[in-house]
Parts: structure tokens; sequence; C-alpha cells
């Protein structure tokens, strides 16, 4: 049984569909290292070529070959999960242009930061909708710019019924990532995100090949097991999980640590900077867990300098050679603003 689980794990989110699997409980199908291309994970859609986490975002991602979307999972006032990088929506939505939600603009405190602006769980799912979508980076991607005002803020329930509807017009399994953001903050102020997630998979029986969800708290991951679906920790570069004080990304990268995490996830996803050097895909691999580190984007300012092309930092560089350098090192996936690139370099 082990066995076959781990099979079922390691089938790829661009192989056609199958029936959802029913949720059962079980613990993390560990998978070893896959003879399969690496899966392209389009980062909030295709976030290079539209604005981010909108229907116009997702399904250029999906058009241009990517295998998973990813949606960060925010909730509104009425405890609804909809998609947005952050809580705190001034980049994201013109909220900040709309004199009817001028009162609601205010300062809180999330994981010990103080953020000053208008924030989802302020406002209701009616209100959001009434919103619109704008380019959370204008001055690095200008062209976005001229989408925005043209798509509204989206429900995860909207993403899971779009991932479908891709699904059957391309004849693939189309995979959601949803991450839970802030969720110990989330938790705090009587809105948890864990049980509407949990409860989302059930309702629309999302299988493996159609789920996993992904965290940088582990506290967060640990209340998601049991549904069937993998689970990716996020790893960042500097400090640790907010929910483990004391507990550094860094050492979590280490043996020891990967073998905890291990307990109970089935993905790892680190900082690309922290796979460039040293042995941590071996490492993942021998701890029986896959890796997919983030974030890849074409523009220099975001390439290591070898890579970089031109004189701007918003030019474009050599964005293959640095995904070829990465699938040759081993990695299960690939977390990029530019799904359609990704492809293009994984088929050499």
């Amino acid at each position: 049984m082990h066995l076959r689980r781990r099979s079922l794990l390691l089938a790829a989110a661009a192989t056609p569909a199958a029936a959802a699997a029913p949720v059962v409980a079980a613990a993390p199908a560990h998978a070893a290292p896959a003879d399969r291309r690496p899966v392209v994970i389009g980062h909030r859609g295709a976030a290079g070529w539209r604005p981010e986490h909108t229907a116009a975002s997702y399904t250029y991602a999906v058009q241009t070959g990517a295998d998973w979307i990813e949606p960060d999972l925010v909730p509104t006032k009425d405890h609804v999960l909809v998609v947005r990088h952050e809580n705190e929506i001034s980049q994201t939505t013109d909220v900040a242009r709309r004199p009817e939600f001028a009162d609601r603009r205010t300062t809180k405190t999330v994981d010990g930061r103080a953020v000053t602006g208008w924030f989802t769980e302020d406002l209701t799912l009616a209100e959001l909708k009434t919103l619109r979508a704008v380019e959370r980076l204008p001055q690095v991607r200008n062209r976005n710019t001229v989408f925005d005002g043209r798509e509204e803020v989206m429900t995860f329930q909207e993403v899971v019924e779009l991932a479908r509807r891709l699904s059957r017009t391309h004849g693939r399994t189309v995979a959601v990532f949803p991450e839970t953001k802030h969720p110990t903050y989330f938790r705090s102020i009587g809105l948890p995100l864990e049980p509407r997630l949990a409860a989302a998979i059930r309702r629309n029986r999302l299988g493996r090949r159609e789920c996993v969800v992904q965290s940088f708290e582990p506290t967060s991951l640990k209340r998601m097991t049991g549904l069937g679906v993998p689970l990716w920790q996020a790893l960042g570069t500097t400090g640790g999980p907010y929910d483990l004080p004391g507990r550094t990304y860094q050492e979590m990268m280490t043996p020891a640590g990967l073998a905890e995490i291990a307990e109970y996830a089935d993905w790892i996803g680190p900082d690309k900077s922290s796979v460039a050097a040293g042995s941590l895909v071996a490492d993942a691999h021998a701890a029986g867990l896959r890796i997919g580190p983030y974030t890849f984007r074409a523009e220099n300012q975001f390439l290591p300098a070898e890579f970089r092309r031109g004189s701007g930092a918003n030019d474009f560089g050599d964005a293959f050679a640095e995904y070829a350098l990465y699938y040759r090192m081993g990695v299960d996936a690939v977390v990029t603003d530019f799904p359609d690139l990704a492809v293009m370099a994984r088929r050499g």
C-alpha cells in the first residue's frame, strides 16, 4: 500500500485526469526522485505577463504549458477564501482609488510587522468583488499595466473551477497549488484558513493529482494532514517560520531538518538561491522529499549576474540558461512567473 501511494504521488499534474481519489487519512507519501520531467508551476498564474492572481494570468499560464497554478489564500471579513499575494491589497487592486473605502485604511501588525493599507479581512466578499486587479510591479512590468482594471478578485473556489475547465480544454490535469498566507495571524483574529481550505478540498473532491497545499508555517501544514493531498513546506532564506520562534530555515534545510519535514510533508520549496550551491537537492531526495525552488523570473534584476543581458535591470536576461542549470541539478519542479519560458527550456 505504501509503495502504491508513493507511485500515485509521483503522478504528474500534466498527466491525463483520473477520477478524484476519496479523502482518506494517511501519512505523507514520500517520493523518491522521479524519472520524469520537472513540474512547471505558474507562480500566481503567469505573473510575468498578466496581473497576478487573475483569471487571465492563470489561463495564460495553462495555455502556455504550466502544470500547476498557484493561488495565495487570504480570507474576507465574511470568511471566504480569496486569492491575493497579501491580505493588504493596495498594491494589487484599485482600492486606494475608491473613495467608498477610504475609511478602511488602517495599520495592523501582521507576523510582527506593522503594515498600513487596506486588508481583505476588513471587506466582505461582495465589497472585494467591486474592486479590480492591478499590476503589483508596475515599474518592473509596465507592459502588464495595460490590463489594470479588467479583472476582479477571485475566490479559491473560482480558481478550482477554472483549473478544471482548463483541464478539460487542454486534455490534461491542471493542479491547484494553494498557499496559506499568514495562517497564525488569521487564526489569532478568528479567521483560520485551514478549516475553509480543507472544506474546499473535500467539497471539490480534489485528489493528490489536482491539489498540493503549501505553507511557510509547519503548524499550518500539519493541520492539513489526512486530506489525501501532498503537502509542501516552503522555506525562506533568512529567519524562520513565524509559528516556530527560534527555529530557522537554515536549520530546516540541514539533513536533520529535512528528516523532520519528511515526517509531515512531501515537498520542500526553497528560494532558488538556497539550491544554487551545496547539496540541498541531493539531501532532499535522500530524505524522501521532492524539491521545487522559487521564484524564477526573466528580468535581469532577478537573475544571477552570469545570466544578465544588457544594462537595464528590467531587461530580459538569459532565463533559458538559468532553467537549464536547475533542471540539470535535478529539481522536481520550478515555481516561475514565466511558465512559458520554463516549459520551452524543459523541452531542451
